[in-house]
């Protein structure tokens, strides 16, 4: 499938990289085809950075209590992001 067509209704197969645990918990037909779906969700129309942002948002509590401010996690976040975005 060429990039450049935006079919929401074709699927493609996409390998990724998972943890064990989580392999295994997608061994059910059922949570893969719910897996499956949550990319679309959270890449179509701007919803991952939104997603993102309450995850990031979420975990700078427990990141408080082991020392780091939010400075250090959004110098990390913008390290991170020069390191993977052109």
């Amino acid at each position: 499938m060429a990039p450049e067509e935006d079919d929401v209704e074709t699927t493609v197969d996409v390998t990724i990289q998972i943890d064990t645990k989580t392999a295994r918990a997608l061994e059910s037909p059922a949570r893969r085809e719910a897996a499956a779906r949550y990319p679309s969700f959270i890449l179509r129309d701007g919803h991952g950075a939104k997603v993102l942002s309450e995850a990031i948002n979420d975990a700078k509590p427990e990141a408080g209590a082991h020392g780091l401010t939010d400075d250090d996690i959004d110098a990390e976040i913008e390290e991170w992001m020069a390191e993977r975005l052109p």
